[in-house]
């Protein structure tokens, strides 16, 4: 098995054979990010601030702290502390957080945004309680429709992976020091982390999806702010094993600190010479950034213009003037290559894919979805012949039901087959057979329908 380049010692760069491997490795998915909160660099009244130092002044302020006696330059968990000492109430602190970080409202660093856009990351492990990933990732990847799977731990709920990495449809943001609300779950203070460390480290409360993922991916830790022995504790939690014994995975480390940490080098060096360090977060995700865009032009170039994307999931909520694709569940690979081409042509579409169960509250929301595209498209094959009931003959019936309210001959309707399943012999209501039935043999987009269909937009909004 190929392995990350291993040094007799911790570096604080990576030479070119270095970066070619990590490179590689994060083509192949098998590189899962940990962001910390050093990435977090925001744009405020004052000029650029590491969110985490700006949120303990604000939380000061709120808490009417005394900052002169904290010691300088006072933390959030400073702050925390001095409140609880003084007698306040623990969950008001949460409350008050939560509060200043939605009133701020602040766009997604740059460095997040450069990292979000590394589309080979699929998964990635947050320690801070923020938004701004998940922000970033629907900005890069979604035009910023909240797209991305966000999910977080907390001791008393633990929340694993929905399923296998290999099974992911979306991204996800997996925060593993909880995600800012308006309770008590999630990392402020010092012993919230302790809790939380503890918690993870417990056989019965460990997210064992994602600990498995940890363990059998290589690591990029950027912007931690972990302390010595707690930077030594995590890698050997993520790693589940010695971190002297042999392993087929290794780790970077890129920090603004840690390379200044004798102690913490020295202990790398004797016990895990698969751990590389780069100095700078935000230097290293932009050095990332560049060289991963560089090595997909050429990948591009060969591919040619008809080359198509790695499919992205649709936005959870319908964007404005998309169009609606309906389908059977067992059509899903044809319906991602009809959304891909149709986009490819500027086309925007939507489709339920999030569908779990029929009820009440999604019954609702695609009605309300039908009823406001531009265009409907029934997706007709041998699953929907083959299947009498399904809720996809329900969506059939509410774009029926709205084209009761149009002109004769206005146009909404626009049925496809993705196989030899003719419009003569398909089990479709009465009015889609009078309609023009369109062949994309297995979800490829035909050049002349996405064209039509773009000239159909076009004259709607005139």
């Amino acid at each position: 098995m190929t392995r990350l380049s291993v040094v007799p010692t911790p570096m604080s760069t990576l030479d070119d054979d270095a970066w070619d491997d990590l490179l590689s490795f994060i083509e192949e998915r098998r590189v899962i990010p940990i962001v910390g909160p050093e990435l977090l660099q925001v744009a405020t009244d004052r000029g650029p601030r590491l969110l985490y130092d700006w949120l303990a002044e604000k939380l000061a302020v709120r808490l009417n702290v005394d900052v002169a006696s904290l010691p300088q330059p006072y933390t959030l968990n400073d702050v925390v502390c001095w409140f609880l000492a003084a007698r306040g109430r623990r969950e008001e602190a949460y409350v008050r957080v939560r509060s200043i970080l939605k009133d701020a409202n602040f766009e997604p660093p740059q460095a997040l945004r450069h990292l979000a856009a590394i589309t080979d990351f699929d998964l990635f492990v947050s320690t801070t309680f923020d938004p701004l990933l998940e922000g970033a990732i629907n900005l890069q990847r979604f035009g910023g429709a909240p797209t991305a799977e966000v999910l977080s731990y907390s001791p008393n709920r633990v929340t694993d992976l929905p399923s296998e990495r290999d099974r992911l449809q979306r991204p996800v943001v997996y925060h593993l020091f909880g995600r800012v609300s308006a309770s008590p779950t999630y990392v402020i203070s010092d012993e919230d982390l302790l809790e939380f460390i503890c918690a993870l480290q417990s056989e019965h409360l460990a997210p064992e999806k994602l600990f498995h993922e940890l363990e059998h991916n290589h690591l990029l830790f950027i912007g931690s702010n972990f302390t010595n022995w707690l930077a030594r504790l995590f890698l050997r939690m993520a790693k589940r094993q010695r971190l002297s014994d042999p392993r087929d995975v290794g780790e970077v480390l890129a920090d603004d600190h840690s390379s200044e940490d004798d102690r913490l080098m020295a202990f790398l060096q004797q016990v895990s010479v698969r751990t590389r360090i780069y100095m700078g977060a935000e230097r290293f995700v932009e050095e990332l950034h560049s060289r991963w865009q560089a090595r997909r032009k050429p990948a591009a170039s060969a591919a040619g213009p008809g080359a198509t994307a790695r499919f992205l999931p649709p936005a959870r909520e319908m964007p404005d003037n998309a169009v609606f694709i309906s389908y059977a569940r067992e059509d899903l690979a044809a319906v991602q290559l009809i959304k891909a081409g149709l986009e490819a042509a500027g086309i925007t579409t939507w489709f339920d894919f999030d569908r779990l169960e029929v009820g009440d509250d999604y019954d609702r929301k695609i009605q309300r979805n039908i009823a406001r595209c531009s265009y409907f498209i029934p997706v007709v094959s041998v699953t929907t012949q083959r299947r009498l009931e399904g809720y996809f003959r329900r969506e059939w019936s509410y774009a029926i039901d709205r084209v009761r309210n149009m002109a004769d001959g206005a146009l909404f309707i626009l049925p496809v087959t993705i196989d030899a399943t003719s419009a003569a012999e398909a089990l479709v209501p009465d009015k889609f057979k009078a309609l023009h039935f369109t062949h994309l043999p297995g979800g490829e987009v035909q050049a002349d329908f996405a064209q039509r269909l773009t000239d159909f937009m076009q004259a709607r909004q005139q």
